[in-house]
């Protein structure tokens, strides 16, 4: 999380979470969240953080941390705004999941937020079970939780993240 490729990535979804949730949490609640985990929790072999760059530039990534002994909670999967609709995400997501598998863990647990229906989306379309009633108002529910069965793609290939397009 110190690495300087990493920085892009949390300097745009600081300002993000703040435009998005501002009026909700305060500004500069972001960068708050942002901080709350020890960069350590992301580190091998309990963790782990991948960053897609094009052309030198970090275009997208993600990582994840033990939630239990079993499970891998995948934070901070992000696109930058100006790349988005390539599909990076999904790869992210991807790579995220097999390297989880890799690693030893049989599920996933991730949350987003209320105002970001694109990631509750995303997260539909990639086969994880929503934790919250999907006719509710996100709003009345706060943070979105899922969960994913990685039994499927334990022994995977783990595929590296390669600069170029995505």
């Amino acid at each position: 999380m110190h690495d300087p490729r990493v920085r892009p990535l949390l300097d745009e979804l600081a300002v993000e979470y703040d435009t998005r949730y501002g009026d909700l949490f305060g500004r500069g609640a972001a960068a708050e969240e942002l901080n709350r985990y020890p960069a350590e929790e992301f580190e091998a072999p309990g963790g782990a953080l991948l960053i897609i760059q094009e052309n030198g530039e970090s275009v997208a990534g993600g990582a994840y941390r033990r939630y239990d002994a079993e499970t891998a909670e995948f934070k901070r999967i992000w696109t930058h705004s100006a790349h988005r609709r390539r599909g990076l995400a999904r790869r992210v997501l991807a790579e995220l999941e097999r390297l989880a598998a890799d690693r030893g863990y049989s599920s996933v647990y991730l949350t987003t937020g209320p105002r970001q229906p694109e990631a509750k989306h995303l997260y539909l379309n990639t086969g994880y079970t929503a934790q919250f009633d999907l006719a509710a108002d996100p709003e009345t529910i706060g943070a979105l939780a899922f969960t994913k069965n990685l039994a499927v793609l334990a022994g995977g290939p783990v595929l590296g993240a390669a600069s170029g397009p995505g």
